[in-house]
């Protein structure tokens, strides 16, 4: 227990750093939802572009940059609409386990809509 109440603070410490970078920096004005939303977009398709050619052999470095870029705007989007992200994952988990139960969801690739009952 003692291991996830410090992951917690280092959440809420990583949060509030991100917040403190995006005011010191007047920049709120320019964080919509909409921004954000975009914004995570393109930094996930640079993400993305880590990958293009080689699904193997990509530069570790550049893929923690695009995924960190893709985090912190996540994170900026769930501030500004002031969702709680430990909430709204747990709640997105709970649906994807009734989605995806274990006997039918183990080893297989499919959507759930194409699980057979």
């Amino acid at each position: 227990m003692e291991k996830i109440e410090k992951e917690e603070d280092r959440l809420i410490k990583l949060e509030e750093r991100i917040k403190k970078f995006t005011l010191d920096r007047d920049w709120t004005k320019f964080h919509t939802p909409s921004n954000l939303a975009k914004s995570i977009v393109i930094e996930a398709s640079e993400l993305l572009e880590c990958f293009q050619w080689d699904d193997t052999n990509f530069n570790l470095e550049h893929v923690k940059e695009e995924l960190a870029d893709v985090i912190n705007y996540s994170i900026q989007l769930f501030q500004v609409l002031n969702l709680d992200l430990i909430d709204i994952v747990n709640s997105k988990m709970d649906k994807n386990e009734k989605k995806y139960p274990i006997e039918k969801a183990k080893g297989n690739a499919k959507k759930y809509t194409e699980f057979n009952d």
